[in-house]
């Protein structure tokens, strides 16, 4: 049985959303098992609200203040199995850690936290390869508490930074890869494959070495 898939995703007032129509699409196409009953938006309009009409997917616009008990409204009122975060940049509370997954453009936990999104991962990251302090930066998914980027990562994808990368170059390579990724990596979370207690890290399952 198809599960229900809710997808929170911030986008700005020109854009974003590329995630949020990665796994609508790929629920279309059979690599997510999963309708996606809705999309919730900090922003009322805007990229995300856009791509949600062309969709035909329906949209919540979600305002301040954002308390535990909205959050677990709105996952209530769709009747959602999981909860996708996908570019969502609010504090969370209230949704069930078991069924809330987040996908995030760094390595973590070195480039997670509080303010650490978008751009800033990738300079951040970028600062890190010129100080010589690392390689590589990744695609990570994570269960999500109440904590940012605090929850256990079930999957870590190495993305390469090249000598004359700069924040918008890393970004667009980081992308490509969270949109290969994420239908697959979300797929084996709905089956099961992928799972935890919500409660202790070593209690969590994955194929994936993290």
């Amino acid at each position: 049985m198809r599960k229900r898939l809710l997808v929170f995703a911030s986008g700005t007032k020109d854009g974003g959303g590329s995630g949020f129509e990665n796994l609508v699409r790929a629920s279309g196409d059979g690599r997510l098992s999963a309708d996606i009953v809705a999309v919730v938006s900090n922003r009322e309009t805007g990229g995300v609200r856009e791509r949600a009409a062309r969709l035909g997917v329906p949209f919540v616009y979600f305002a301040p203040p954002y308390s535990a008990a909205r959050y677990a409204a709105v996952a209530r009122h769709y009747r959602a199995d999981f909860v996708a975060l996908s570019g969502w940049l609010k504090p969370v509370e209230g949704l069930d850690p078991k069924t809330t997954f987040n996908i995030h453009p760094g390595p973590l936990p070195a480039f997670g936290g509080a303010g650490m999104y978008g751009h800033r991962v990738h300079e951040a990251v970028l600062a890190a390869y010129r100080r010589g302090e690392l390689t590589h930066s990744e695609v990570c998914m994570h269960f999500v508490t109440e904590t940012y980027d605090d929850g256990p990562v079930f999957f870590r994808y190495a993305v390469p930074i090249l000598p004359d990368d700069t924040p918008d170059t890393l970004a667009a390579r980081v992308n490509e890869a969270e949109h290969v990724w994420q239908p697959v990596v979300a797929d084996a979370v709905l089956a099961g494959a992928i799972r935890w207690d919500g409660n202790d890290s070593a209690s969590l399952v994955t194929p994936y070495r993290c």
